[in-house]
């Protein structure tokens, strides 16, 4: 009796320490996944002015020495945005009403063929229009990676979505910064098509991660190669979120644990779930709006001033650091991208109260509108302090992001979080692509004007 009370001791001591490692791989499978999800499409913005270019002159690697022989490009970056963002926010008004019929597995294979086509279109293609076609693949890919692994993250422990948040800033970085140094001319001086080639490694790495790297919970649907009916899940096959564990849960009170009925009065979990009625989603979604609109906000803020404005705040070779009006470009995209890295990573030591929200979208605006008016009558005299502003940029957005989503994570209650987290991706893209269309007008007028 001793010894078996001795092996019960043993078992009960070992069992945390496993489950600190399998939530250890796990996070660190999150992290990869927002990493390799986002590279692709960071990648196809700081190419932008590349794609442009395609059927037009290169404008060379050489800095402008004089302010006058400074020329707007005749396409907008905002175009390539537009193509980079609109399949995305289509696929994310759609997701969180029908993807729940394919597992994750099914839909982690489809990104990845998204990245290898986006990688090999644009590497590949002659003309502005097959290029943009790679760009959409990057997009679905993105778009629908994004609110896969998001929801996803609904079956874990809530740290995935501080790991995830970090994984995507660390891809701004990477994916900016990869496409700077290989084409830049004082490092490896590569074509933009042989740097785009040496990319595809990424989705390799995708794969890896979700098949071999992540623990899925018993609740995931599996998906079993050689059958057929298991690419599909049926609606009575879906598990009860109650199956999800108590360690995911908030330790305070949830923000939407129930949901109202007809006569004002509340289900509890195991009676209702936000799958069974349309009328309990639409007040779900209204509870999330006071996280969506500041979201919105301050990605269209930003990304106005990343594809709209920033291609026009060129500087010579005295002030740009002997930057090429090109190289220029992929930096800001560098500095910017640092910014949501270090933000993204920073929920858990520097967390930001959902009261302050729409404090970053002010001030995200404010940018946008101080750079606007650069754009239009130059007047910063050092392209070091535009470095400082788009740093600044990234530290909002990211900001914005890792909080806005850990917020929801931790507030929603089981059954209405994997709906959430996937819907309120909506925000991001939306904000994006008012951005793509009045980045586009902002170019045309500023070109025209100053």
């Amino acid at each position: 009796m001793d010894g078996l009370a001795e092996d019960d001791g043993d078992r009960r001591e070992f069992r945390p320490i496993l489950r600190n490692r399998l939530l250890g791989r796990n996070v660190v499978a999150f992290w990869i996944l927002g990493l390799c999800n986002n590279f692709a499409y960071v990648v196809m913005l700081s190419a932008a002015k590349d794609i442009l270019e395609k059927e037009h002159i290169h404008q060379g690697e050489n800095c402008i020495e004089k302010v006058a022989d400074i020329k707007c490009s005749k396409i907008s970056t905002g175009a390539v945005l537009l193509a980079d963002i609109l399949p995305a926010l289509a696929i994310k008004m759609v997701a969180p009403f029908t993807l729940h019929h394919f597992p994750y597995s099914v839909r982690h294979g489809f990104v990845i063929f998204c990245q290898i086509s986006s990688f090999l279109i644009v590497a590949l293609s002659e003309s502005l229009t097959v290029g943009l076609i790679g760009v959409v693949f990057a997009s679905i890919g993105a778009g629908l990676g994004e609110l896969s692994y998001l929801s996803l993250s609904s079956y874990f422990h809530s740290d995935t979505i501080s790991y995830w948040s970090s994984g995507t800033g660390g891809a701004g970085i990477a994916g900016s910064l990869a496409f700077a140094v290989l084409t830049d001319r004082r490092f490896l001086d590569l074509s933009p098509k042989s740097a785009l080639l040496t990319m595809l490694v990424v989705p390799f790495v995708l794969l890896l991660t979700y098949w071999l790297l992540l623990e899925s919970p018993p609740s995931v649907h599996k998906v079993k190669f050689f059958r057929i009916q298991s690419y599909l899940i049926r609606e009575a096959d879906r598990r009860s979120y109650d199956e999800v564990s108590n360690e995911n849960e908030s330790p305070h009170s949830p923000l939407l644990l129930s949901t109202p009925n007809a006569n004002n009065q509340f289900h509890t979990r195991s009676t209702i779930t936000i799958r069974e009625s349309i009328t309990n989603r639409i007040w779900l979604i209204r509870a999330l709006l006071r996280y969506m609109v500041p979201l919105a906000t301050v990605y269209f803020a930003e990304y106005f001033i990343n594809q709209g404005l920033l291609e026009l705040l060129v500087f010579p070779c005295d002030t740009g650091f002997n930057l090429s009006q090109a190289s220029q470009y992929r930096w800001y995209q560098v500095l910017y991208q640092i910014g949501v890295f270090v933000s993204r990573s920073s929920v858990n030591i520097c967390p930001i109260r959902p009261t302050m929200l729409p404090i970053l979208a002010i001030l995200q605006l404010v940018n946008a509108i101080v750079l606007f008016n650069d754009a239009l009558h130059p007047h910063v005299p050092h392209i070091i302090i535009i470095f400082a502003i788009v740093f600044y940029e990234g530290l909002l957005g990211g900001s914005a992001y890792v909080n806005t989503f850990n917020t929801i994570h931790k507030s929603v209650s089981g059954e209405n979080r994997e709906f959430s987290l996937m819907f309120v991706t909506l925000s991001d893209s939306s904000g994006i692509v008012l951005a793509g269309f009045l980045g586009i007008i902002a170019h045309n007028f500023i070109c025209a004007h100053r």
